[in-house]
C-alpha cells in the first residue's frame, strides 16, 4: 500500500478540500486526487464523496480513517528511527571493558544528553568492520584498516587515542616489584598473549612490535577469557602479558596482580575511528572532538609504522 497515498488520504479527510492537503503536502490538487483514486481501487471501496464544497467521507471512508492514521503514524516513525540525527549515534568498540569503551564512557559521562548506542561487532578483521561503517550498519568504529589500500574510498580513519601499554604479572614473577619497565627488559621473558587472530590489527600491531623490540610474543593456546589468563597469571612465576592502560581487569585481591607501566619508549597501541566521509551522523563531531582534546602521551613514544599520526606525537622504534 503506498503510504502518500495513505498520507493524501488522511490529510484530504482532515482537511475537507483535495486543493488544501495538496497545498499542505506540496504537490498539485492532481497528484493528491490520483493517489486517492489510486487508494480506491486498491482497496475496492470508495472512501470520498465529492461536492463542490469540497470532499466528505464515505462510511468506508470513516471505518478507513483511523488506521489510515496509524499507518502514516507508523511510516513517520519509522523513518524517523533510521535518520541521522533523529536516532542514537551507534559506534561499535571492540568489547565493553576495551580502552575504547572507557574513552566512550568518560564521553558520554560529560555529555549525559548524548543518545548513543555503544555496540560490539563480533569480527576480528577490520576490513569487515569498514564494510560495516560503509553499509551503515554503524555510524562509526574504533578500528583500524593497517593497509591503506584495503579501506573504503568512502570511509574515513583518523587517530582517536594512543592506549599505552602495560605489563600485568603475577606476585611471583621477577619484574613484580618494578615501577615501570624499559621494552628492552622484557626481552627473553613469555609475554602470553592468547587470542591473536590472523589478519586483525592487533596481529599487526604484535608482529611489527616484536620485530622492533626482539620480543618473545607468545599467542599460542586457545583463548578462553580474561578470567582464565588472570588465573595463570596468578599462578605462574615466569608468566606475563600485555595490557592497555585504560582497559579495564578486574580479578580476586588474592591473586595480587601487578600493572606495570612501560616507558623509555611508551609502547602504544593507536586506536583509529572509522566513520563515513560524506554525510556522517550528526553527533558524530562532538565525539571526534573530544578525542581531539586527549592530552598526547608524554615522553618518547612508539607506535607501528601504520598508525595515522596524531598531532604533536613523537616517535622511536
Amino acid at each position: 500500500m503506498d503510504t502518500e497515498a495513505v498520507r493524501s488520504f488522511v490529510r484530504a479527510a482532515e482537511l475537507g478540500q483535495l486543493r488544501h492537503a495538496a497545498d499542505e503536502l506540496g504537490v498539485t490538487q492532481q497528484a493528491v486526487s490520483k493517489r486517492v483514486a489510486a487508494l480506491e481501487r486498491e482497496l475496492e471501496v470508495r472512501l470520498f464523496t465529492r461536492s463542490a464544497r469540497g470532499v466528505e467521507l464515505t462510511l468506508d471512508g470513516q471505518a478507513f480513517l483511523p488506521h489510515a492514521r496509524s499507518i502514516v503514524a507508523g511510516a513517520d516513525r519509522a523513518v524517523s528511527a533510521v535518520r541521522p540525527g533523529s536516532r542514537a549515534l551507534r559506534i561499535d568498540v571492540l568489547g565493553l571493558r576495551s580502552a575504547q569503551a572507557v574513552v566512550l564512557h568518560d564521553y558520554w559521562r560529560s555529555h549525559p544528553g548524548t543518545d548513543l548506542d555503544v555496540v560490539t561487532l563480533r569480527v576480528d578483521d577490520p576490513t569487515e568492520v569498514a564494510a560495516a561503517v560503509q553499509a551503515g550498519d554503524v555510524d562509526a568504529a574504533f578500528r583500524s584498516v593497517t593497509d591503506p589500500a584495503a579501506l573504503p574510498p568512502d570511509v574515513r580513519m583518523v587517530h582517536a587515542f594512543d592506549s599505552p601499554l602495560e605489563l600485568l604479572v603475577g606476585p611471583r614473577h621477577p619484574l613484580a616489584s618494578a615501577r615501570t619497565l624499559t621494552p628492552s627488559q622484557l626481552r627473553e621473558r613469555r609475554i602470553w598473549v592468547p587470542g591473536i587472530v590472523p589478519r586483525s590489527e592487533w596481529a599487526d600491531f604484535y608482529d611489527q612490535l616484536a620485530t622492533d623490540f626482539d620480543l618473545r610474543i607468545d599467542a599460542a593456546g586457545p583463548n578462553f577469557g580474561d578470567e582464565v589468563l588472570l588465573d595463570a597469571l596468578a599462578a605462574s612465576a615466569d608468566v606475563a602479558t600485555l595490557v592497555g592502560a585504560r582497559d579495564r581487569y578486574l580479578w580476586p585481591t588474592s591473586h595480587g596482580l601487578r600493572r606495570i607501566p612501560i616507558v623509555d619508549p611508551v609502547l602504544a597501541y593507536p586506536l583509529s575511528l572509522m566513520f563515513p566521509r560524506t554525510s556522517p551522523h550528526p553527533g558524530l563531531r562532538a565525539v571526534v572532538d573530544h578525542l581531539a582534546s586527549l592530552a598526547p602521551l608524554p615522553g618518547t613514544v612508539w607506535r607501528p609504522s601504520w598508525a595515522p599520526a596524531p598531532r604533536h606525537a613523537r616517535r622511536s622504534h
